[in-house]
């Protein structure tokens, strides 16, 4: 397009310094207004427009350019720069009706203690269970985020309403146990789970571990990250003997049954905390506040 219109000038120059007659100047006068109003399919949308404008400068043109950028076209406005659409309305409505409703199924502002002398510290979705006991320290963190097992939706019964059939929502989070000994070079690390077929048991039921162990492995004090090149095994495989021994180890240090029910009862609460928190700033960045 530059080409052209350079092109388009340098001709019309040419014709106006050899002084033309006036035919050869309206011959000339479209191949200028052709290279420089004319838009290519190469020529952005922007560019054009641009150049659209420069073409005509008196003032009824000015005043049509100015109606064609009227405000009419303008979305409202909060003073943050953001835009505000009818969609923006309806999505504020409804995340208003959102955080009722879950504060109304929120059951309590506080998060539940667990039992056991275990102390909490919460980093955003992150939690960290602290327990000393006879000169070791055991450490649980686990993280809120992708919790939720996904929703496997039932047809309901016949006379039964499909909201009565709906599940709690219950979250059950992956969590490591770091056991540390005074002395000792490394820390024993466990990664734990909670398998879906395992989650709770019934009273008369044969009382079964309701997490299991997938990995071991000796770590750095405080490591985030579990090294690569330490050794870890795998319970997949196994002997059931010594995978035993292993949670009795845990059992005797108050990771049990019903500490992993309180860890989840915990992990629940925290993460209804947080999705409610969420949902209140998605509605504030949407209204802009």
């Amino acid at each position: 397009m530059l080409k052209s219109l350079t092109r388009a000038v340098s001709i019309a120059a040419r014709l106006t310094n050899k002084a033309p007659s006036a035919s050869v100047c309206r011959a000339a006068e479209p191949l200028v207004r052709s290279a420089l109003c004319a838009p290519t399919s190469a020529t952005t949308r922007p560019f054009t427009r641009s150049i659209w404008m420069m073409c005509s400068s008196n003032g009824a043109a000015s005043d049509r350019r100015a109606k064609l950028l009227a405000s009419k076209h303008t979305l409202p406005s909060c003073g943050c720069g953001g835009l505000h659409t009818e969609g923006d309305k309806a999505f504020v409505e409804f995340l208003s009706d959102e955080i009722k409703e879950e504060k109304k199924i929120q059951k309590s502002k506080t998060l539940p203690k667990m039992s056991g002398g275990w102390e909490l510290e919460l980093n955003g979705t992150e939690a960290k269970l602290t327990r000393t006991l006879s000169g070791e320290k055991v450490t649980v963190t686990f993280n809120v985020n992708n919790s939720i097992p996904p929703n496997l939706e039932e047809e309901p019964e016949q006379g039964q309403k499909a909201e009565d059939n709906e599940p709690d929502i219950v979250s059950t989070p992956n969590f490591v146990i770091e056991v540390t000994k005074q002395g000792a070079k490394n820390s024993l690390v466990f990664d734990c789970h909670f398998p879906e077929d395992e989650i709770g048991h019934g009273e008369g039921e044969d009382e079964s571990d309701i997490f299991t162990i997938r990995e071991v492995s000796f770590q750095p004090e405080g490591e985030e990250d579990w090294k690569e090149t330490s050794y870890t095994l795998n319970t997949d495989s196994l002997d059931w003997a010594l995978y035993d021994h292993l949670m009795d180890f845990l059992a005797d240090r108050g990771v049990d049954n019903t500490f992993a029910d309180e860890l989840i009862e915990l992990s629940t609460a925290l993460e209804h905390q947080e999705y409610i928190k969420f949902l209140e700033d998605l509605n504030g960045f949407i209204k802009c506040q």
